[in-house]
């Protein structure tokens, strides 16, 4: 079975390759968590964060943007004593500031969404063409910076709308390509 160039052989990995990244997210809940596993994910494998992920839902109150902007110093430090986590101090502090913001937002999955005009961008890379960054991205970065955010540059918000299936990059050569794009198709 073909997928895209960056899944390994890691079951765990396939497994988030096959059934959730590039899948249209439209849920506030389901975009924040992956907006701030990204930015934990920056300078690291999406792997790392992937095994991680279980391990942050719990000592991360669920993702949740209310009690995560409420955290404590000491909640923070505790949090860097945790080996279940990516133990860097700007990261967790940016879990925080970024709940904060995000509760600033109307309605943040609409206008997370606006930056790809609402729906799902379908393209029809090889694995050599896809973009770290496109102007998208710089402009949901720039726009997310304004709002209060951090850890949420450029290729962090590509990273971000590629999982979120804001734009759908399973390379052409990949077995979910077909279906997604067929089912995208679909709905535009």
């Amino acid at each position: 079975m073909q997928r895209c160039f960056w899944c390994s052989s890691d079951p765990l990995y396939q497994h988030y390759h096959d059934h959730e990244w590039g899948v249209p997210q439209y849920q506030a809940a389901a975009l924040f968590e992956l907006l701030l596993l990204e930015g934990f994910q920056a300078g690291l494998s999406w792997l790392t964060v992937l095994k991680k992920r279980e391990h942050y839902r719990q000592v991360l109150w669920g993702f949740d943007p209310e009690r995560l902007a409420q955290m404590t110093d000491d909640e923070v430090e505790q949090l860097l004593r945790d080996p279940g986590i990516i133990r860097n101090r700007l990261k967790v502090r940016a879990a925080r500031q970024n709940a904060q913001a995000w509760l600033q937002l109307d309605d943040p999955a609409t206008w997370l969404w606006s930056f790809v005009g609402g729906a799902p961008q379908i393209n029809h890379f090889s694995a050599s063409e896809v973009p770290a960054q496109t102007a998208a991205a710089q402009a949901m970065s720039k726009a997310l910076k304004k709002a209060g955010f951090n850890f949420v540059g450029p290729t962090i918000c590509y990273a971000f709308m590629q999982a979120a299936g804001m734009v759908m990059d399973h390379t052409t050569d990949c077995f979910r390509y077909a279906a997604l794009a067929q089912q995208r198709a679909g709905k535009g």
